[in-house]
């Protein structure tokens, strides 16, 4: 099990803060967890009780709509921290998420993380940056959901999952999204996603490959996405 102060995907969230002295008391009430692909690591409802540290892999989190489809909200991936928001608001959390990977997290229990705040300034203010972030995300999601068309809003997306999570070898997107996920990323229906992406593929921005994505035209994308 790795210790917290050498641990360095904490230098991506608002872990970095923290003394050495308090990442060796991280490090001995943390307990770390594999999650498989496919596998939740909480469900909107739930009390969670602490902050998951993303360790390595990329998960999703959503949220249920009236009509039972779950929606994506965003993705999170390595050095991020979940459950941030709850455990302030002292209220269960309000999405779901679901490993798209295989993951390693590590769980810091409420009690730890609050003790934090007491007496780290600048942990604190980390904290409220990044939940002022995930509300700026979250208004510009509304505005591009009422004012972009689903095309624009795809070439965007595709565009997102190949700057934020990078490309394979074969130079297909790295992050592997179901037709049913990419399109509810996009707010549309599969049936509508699956056609546009048709219509991507015969235009040549992008390629087709079993479930692979490949970009193909990515300057003609940005155009498209704008």
């Amino acid at each position: 099990m790795s210790k917290c102060e050498q641990c360095i995907v904490r230098e991506f969230s608002s872990l970095k803060a923290l003394s050495k002295n308090e990442l060796v008391h991280l490090s001995d009430c943390k307990t770390s967890h594999t999650i498989k692909k496919g596998e939740v690591i909480f469900e909107e409802g739930e009390n969670v009780n602490g902050i998951f540290c993303i360790k390595d892999g990329v998960c999703k989190l959503t949220k249920l709509s009236p009509n039972g489809k779950d929606h994506i909200v965003k993705l999170v991936t390595k050095g991020e921290l979940l459950g941030q928001r709850s455990m302030i608001s002292e209220e269960p959390v309000n999405l779901s998420a679901v490993a798209l990977e295989d993951m390693e997290v590590c769980f810091i229990p409420k009690s730890e993380v609050m003790s934090f705040f007491d007496k780290n300034n600048q942990f604190s203010m980390n904290v409220m940056k990044t939940i002022c972030g995930d509300l700026k995300e979250a208004d510009d999601h509304m505005v591009n959901l009422a004012q972009k068309t689903v095309k624009e809003r795809l070439a965007e997306t595709l565009l997102y999952l190949h700057d934020t999570f990078g490309k394979n070898e074969d130079n297909s997107l790295k992050v592997q999204l179901s037709r049913d996920e990419l399109a509810s990323m996009i707010g549309t229906a599969t049936e509508s996603c699956i056609r546009l992406l048709s219509d991507f593929k015969k235009l040549g921005l992008i390629e087709l490959t079993g479930k692979k994505i490949l970009l193909k035209d990515i300057s003609k994308l940005k155009k498209l996405a704008e």
